[in-house]
């Protein structure tokens, strides 16, 4: 298992320049370290990041079917099984037959995961605050911005994961028609 000196980006000496020179290295083991801050935390009143997605999506877009919910979170249908009944076992959501479908459920949060939202809110918000104490609320503010600008235009390129310097030229069959001239 990882622990937080296992993901220490620069170990001094110990690691390469070219190393300490990559953004895509930190943000890996940055990210590395926060997840297992936040799972240790959720851990601790026995929740894992799916309960807390899950229970957020609920409350804040309403009851949905697996399959919207697996749409809304992000979290595969196979996973979210696992999540659903976890919570339906401690009371905090409830599965129903769709009335217009009885062929599925609709899922709905209760009263009492309402709560344990809120708890698992608590808990985060502390997690948060521990990996921003080195920021001040300004440059707290700063970061998120900026890793949401990164993140946004991640996923809105065109999926290429080379930038277009290293993309390999497109074949003549994947050329435009403009370019094709007849022989």
């Amino acid at each position: 298992m990882e622990t937080g000196e296992d993901l220490r980006f620069d170990c001094g000496e110990r690691t390469p320049t070219r190393l300490k020179k990559q953004l895509s290295r930190l943000t890996t083991m940055t990210a590395a370290q926060m997840g297992r801050v936040s799972r240790d935390a959720l851990r601790a009143v026995g929740a894992r990041r799916d309960h807390f997605v899950v229970l957020t999506a609920l409350a804040e877009l309403g009851p949905a079917s697996q399959a919207a919910l697996s749409d809304r979170t992000s979290v595969y249908k196979s996973d979210l099984v696992s999540v659903l009944n976890d919570l339906e076992e401690g009371g905090w959501v409830c599965r129903a037959p769709d009335p217009s479908d009885g062929r599925r459920n609709v899922i709905t949060i209760t009263d009492s995961g309402r709560h344990r939202l809120t708890e698992l809110d608590h808990v985060l918000d502390e997690v948060n605050h521990h990996i921003m104490a080195p920021l001040d609320h300004d440059e707290r503010a700063q970061l998120f911005t900026l890793l949401n600008r990164i993140n946004t235009y991640l996923a809105t390129t065109t999926g290429d994961a080379a930038p277009p310097s290293r993309r390999e030229p497109k074949q003549d069959s994947e050329a435009s028609p403009a370019s094709h001239q007849p022989p």
